[in-house]
């Protein structure tokens, strides 16, 4: 759980501290407080800081106080307070409140009469009681993902002790981020990761405003949460939600890419780990099917359900091999082009002209390889029941890519 800038308004002691721009990012998690005592911050913050700008051991002009928004916005701190009275900063001037509202950066008035170690103190002791109830929390959620517990009952009273409301029926969403290996091997280490920890709390923040009250679980690039599904329609909102969130999303990150596989719908909080299963199917399924556009749920799966309760993997890969083993083998030998083509054909429901067109490749060459491929197969793909072997050996294949 984390402690947002509305919590730090409203903590004890902290009345006269006053919201005076950039009420859109009040939202913001405040990672822990830091005193600006330099001209400038961006060397001496990671993100997520609440900071405080006092005057006392650098004169804070107009300039300077932009610069400071500036940095504050590019850094992505939680918000800026900034100390005014009469030996140092005598007023915020309206430039720097119309610029934070302008960039949606939270700016609190704080008077020089309030001291900061009490400030400081109230915020340290709130962001303590705040990561214990947060470890709470998520200890019962992931029980409940991973049924691991003895009494349902006992852990849905102790839910509702915590005040997680989770009464109702759920979806689960997976969400996985891919292509960090990319970055790391074009981009000095140190200010990838720092990259890296942006787009992670950008996507973290998003996902708790999503979550209807309930903690995100995950690290490391990988979040599972709960969205309130009670019936097919709601599911489906969820899905738009989601879609209409990670297409400009991905855009804006490549080249990291954003994943999210959910869940059938209505499951109530006893069907949570079997939820939890189908958001993981549907997730794979959105990795390694490009066409999904990164974005697939359980219901959608069709036959991959099928595949997916298959217990024996070496049944599924002796079926691969048996259909696409020669494809496999050439390609491997000699680069990729005849699953590449194989996929095509299939995606274009056999139609020769956008096959080639989407491989970007003469129509005669397109042609030459789809004989060549029913040659090494033995297969015929004018034939529905050699077709349908194809496509689920297609489907095998890119789900064990």
């Amino acid at each position: 759980m984390s402690l947002t800038l509305a919590d730090v308004l409203a903590l004890p002691g902290l009345e006269s501290m006053c919201l005076r721009a950039g009420a859109a990012g009040l939202d913001n998690a405040v990672r822990w407080p830091y005193v600006a005592e330099n001209s400038g911050i961006a060397e001496w913050v990671l993100g997520g800081e609440l900071v405080f700008v006092t005057g006392i051991n650098h004169p804070r002009d107009e300039a300077n106080l932009l610069q400071l928004l500036e940095e504050a916005c590019e850094r992505q701190v939680a918000g800026l307070v900034v100390l005014t009275g009469p030996a140092y900063i005598q007023a915020i001037p309206p430039r720097l409140l119309d610029a934070a509202e302008a960039a949606g950066m939270p700016l609190i008035e704080q008077p020089y009469s309030l001291k900061m170690v009490l400030v400081t103190q109230a915020i340290g002791s709130a962001l303590i009681q705040s990561e214990q109830l947060g470890r709470s929390k998520h200890d019962v959620l992931e029980r409940l993902l991973t049924g691991n517990y003895q009494s349902l009952e006992v852990l849905l009273h102790r839910a509702s002790q915590l005040g997680m409301p989770l009464a109702g029926n759920w979806q689960v969403v997976q969400l996985q981020l891919e292509g960090s290996e990319l970055l790391f091997a074009h981009g000095d280490a140190a200010c990838v990761e720092v990259h890296l920890a942006r787009q992670h709390d950008g996507i973290s923040r998003r996902l708790r405003q999503l979550s209807a009250g309930l903690p995100v679980v995950g690290r490391a690039g990988q979040w599972t949460m709960l969205l309130p599904a009670s019936d097919a329609v709601a599911a489906l909102a969820n899905r738009q939600q989601l879609a209409n969130w990670l297409k400009p999303l991905n855009l804006r990150l490549a080249p990291l890419k954003l994943f999210i596989g959910l869940s059938a719908a209505a499951h109530p909080p006893a069907h949570l780990a079997q939820a939890q299963d189908e958001a993981r199917q549907a997730l794979a399924a959105a990795r390694r099917f490009s066409e999904r556009a990164g974005l697939c749920v359980y219901d959608e799966l069709g036959v991959l359900k099928l595949l997916s309760g298959v217990r024996d993997r070496a049944l599924l890969d002796q079926f691969l091999n048996e259909r696409l083993g020669p494809l496999l083998r050439h390609d491997l030998h000699h680069g990729p082009s005849l699953m590449p083509t194989l996929e095509a054909w299939f995606h274009e429901n056999g139609n020769l002209v956008a096959a080639a067109q989407r491989l970007a490749v003469h129509r005669n060459t397109l042609t030459h390889r789809v004989q060549r491929i029913e040659a090494l197969c033995g297969l015929t793909l004018d034939n529905a029941y050699d077709r349908l072997d194809i496509g689920i050996a297609l489907m095998i294949w890119r789900l064990s890519a």
